[in-house]
């Protein structure tokens, strides 16, 4: 069996040894009560599934990480949109109200704004992008693992 490692940099034993029994070829297992074995591979699936949620927490916490970046950029995307709007209005009054000259300067800080609102929003997405989908993709990899080399060692 392969011991599981994550990020969170412990590993974890294997569940059961992967060589066949034999009867009577092996003297120090055929003395162990069967208790004592069933509470050592109780303790080492105890300590597997506990390193496997400590990876799990580790990767959403990452995970989590990603998401308020981009909630953030998006939020910001929406001030900076709502500013674009305002220069936007003050344009058409300029333009209305003054010679060529002043409509001209607000409109192109009304293009700036807009370029930087596109700038954030597809920042924002990008990071959004990037933690989807929000679950422990190597964790549940890794557990899938570890429960059908159980289920062979089992059936050994």
């Amino acid at each position: 069996m392969r011991p599981a490692v994550g990020r969170v940099g412990r590993e974890v034993t294997a569940v059961s040894n992967t060589q066949p029994h034999h009867a009577g070829s092996d003297r120090n297992a055929s003395q162990e009560p069967v208790g004592e074995l069933v509470q050592r591979a109780a303790q080492q699936l105890t300590e597997l599934v506990r390193g496997e949620l400590r990876l799990a927490q580790a990767e959403m916490k990452e995970k989590g990480k990603r998401y308020g970046k981009g909630g953030g950029l998006f939020g910001g995307a929406g001030v900076v949109g709502f500013l674009m709007a305002q220069s936007l209005v003050a344009t058409a009054i300029a333009a209305l109200a003054v010679p060529l000259p002043v409509w001209a300067a607000a409109l192109i800080v009304t293009a700036v704004l807009g370029v930087v609102a596109a700038v954030m929003a597809m920042l924002g997405k990008k990071q959004v992008g990037r933690a989807a989908p929000p679950v422990p993709e190597q964790t549940i990899e890794n557990v899938k693992a570890d429960v059908a080399e159980i289920k062979e060692s089992a059936h050994r």
